[in-house]
């Protein structure tokens, strides 16, 4: 099979805040929501905890794209964390336009536990846009390939 007829199928990793992301995420997979396998999962004790660099680091390593899902803003079970993530978004959203990545492979939202639906929305129109833009390239790490 040669690479021009391999389909392309995205690599999306999804930042999931323990209280709220991740729960919708359990949710729409009890409730038997579909949404692409191609979603990667990494649950962290809340947004605020995703570093830009943990975004960039996941493109180097063949992302392309990253989402980060927190508690809507006001119901952190961290009080304040939510707030910290938008800040540290709009610095990451800097960062990828001087790296000249485009700004739909990052995305945030807002996801509570009680909104499986949402989650599994969120994702499908997420790969989506992903499918849209095509493979990432530019900050890839040709060690970090396997063919």
């Amino acid at each position: 099979m040669s690479v021009a007829n391999k389909e392309f199928k995205p690599l999306i990793v999804a930042f999931c805040c323990n209280w709220c992301s991740y729960a919708g995420a359990d949710l729409a997979g009890t409730s038997r929501l579909a949404y692409p396998a191609e979603v990667k999962i990494i649950k962290v004790p809340c947004s605020c905890r995703v570093n830009p660099l943990f975004a960039l680091r996941a493109f180097q390593k063949g992302a392309d794209g990253v989402i980060i899902c927190g508690c809507h803003p006001g119901d952190c079970h961290y009080s304040t964390g939510n707030y910290y993530t938008r800040r540290r978004i709009t610095l990451l959203y800097s960062l990828l336009d001087y790296l000249g990545i485009e700004k739909g492979r990052t995305h945030l939202e807002w996801v509570s536990a009680a909104e499986g639906t949402k989650f599994a929305a969120t994702m499908n129109k997420f790969v989506e846009t992903i499918h849209e833009l095509g493979e990432n390239v530019r900050l890839e790490d040709l060690r970090c390939k396997s063919e």
